[in-house]
């Protein structure tokens, strides 16, 4: 068999052109969402009547055999190429986990399952370009993640030393030491109830000003900071759409460039077509006139 070219554009084998064909996608789409609703289902096990159980456990473990002889096929076909692909290893371990016999030791691995639904994150081609596009912003997020702990830690030392001396024991909860102070201004930084079970306490603990500091950590952990996050992503997606119209119009280039010299091929043919006629008109007038009249 030729070598795989882990293109879906072209294939070398009648098998690698199966796989990579529209309706075999299809397929493998219709049978993640078909067993996405069976793992649903099933969380309710133990109100569904045991025949109905027992058919859904049948189906799901069927898909799975499924779903690995697919992962054989391609194995087959691209060989070590495969392992190439971060999709291909995320499908290659998340099928082997399914395999996995449904025992009480690997119950946990068992439930791990349910992360084949994943698998439509890199098989519906607009899906993929969003998840790629989301981790290629990982580096970026990263940095913004540590100037948002750094804020908070400053913040957290600030708290403590504001706040933590006191006896009021709800304030001592919140703000008692580091990792309360943290926890409590994470709370803030969420928005969640932070009026009242935060800044309320400790407004009413003596520190009529205090709304003044949880206000100006609002306004840089929450307002600022985690809109940067959106900034990043609303960034990489736009950075991945042009890829992807720079892409088209590099086609769209080549194709046109073929079209091209196909064009001035065939003009070229046209031109030593009507020269050779030329020169046989030339030829014919030439006998016609040295005849004698």
């Amino acid at each position: 068999m030729k070598r795989a070219t882990l293109d879906i554009s072209t294939h070398n084998s009648s098998l690698e052109g199966m796989i990579e064909r529209p309706w075999f996608r299809h397929l493998v789409i219709t049978l993640i969402i078909v067993n996405a609703v069976i793992l649903g289902v099933l969380t309710y096990r133990e109100t569904l009547p045991p025949s109905l159980v027992v058919s859904l456990d049948v189906i799901d473990q069927a898909i799975t055999y499924v779903f690995a002889i697919e992962i054989l096929l391609k194995l087959f076909v691209y060989r070590l190429q495969f392992f190439r692909g971060g999709w291909n290893w995320f499908d290659f371990i998340v099928i082997g986990v399914s395999l996995i016999p449904g025992s009480q030791a690997f119950g946990v691995l068992r439930a791990l399952r349910v992360l084949r639904i994943l698998r439509l994150l890199h098989i519906v081609p607009m899906m993929r370009r969003i998840t790629e596009a989301l981790m290629k912003a990982l580096p970026g997020m990263g940095a913004i993640f540590a100037v948002l702990a750094l804020i908070t830690y400053v913040a957290a030392v600030m708290a403590t030393n504001m706040y933590g001396n006191t006896e009021n024991e709800e304030v001592t909860e919140l703000f008692g030491d580091l990792p309360r102070s943290a926890y409590s201004l994470f709370q803030v930084m969420t928005m969640d109830g932070w009026r009242f079970e935060v800044v309320q306490k400790v407004i009413d603990d003596g520190n009529p000003y205090a709304w003044m500091f949880f206000l100006i950590f609002i306004f840089i952990a929450s307002f600022a900071i985690l809109n940067l996050f959106i900034a990043l992503i609303v960034d990489s997606l736009a950075a991945e759409q042009q890829a992807i119209i720079e892409e088209g119009l590099d086609e769209l280039e080549e194709e046109l460039e073929d079209e091209l010299m196909t064009a001035e091929k065939g003009r070229a043919a046209v031109l030593t077509a009507i020269q050779d006629m030329r020169s046989e008109i030339a030829a014919l007038r030439a006998a016609v006139e040295s005849r004698p009249k």
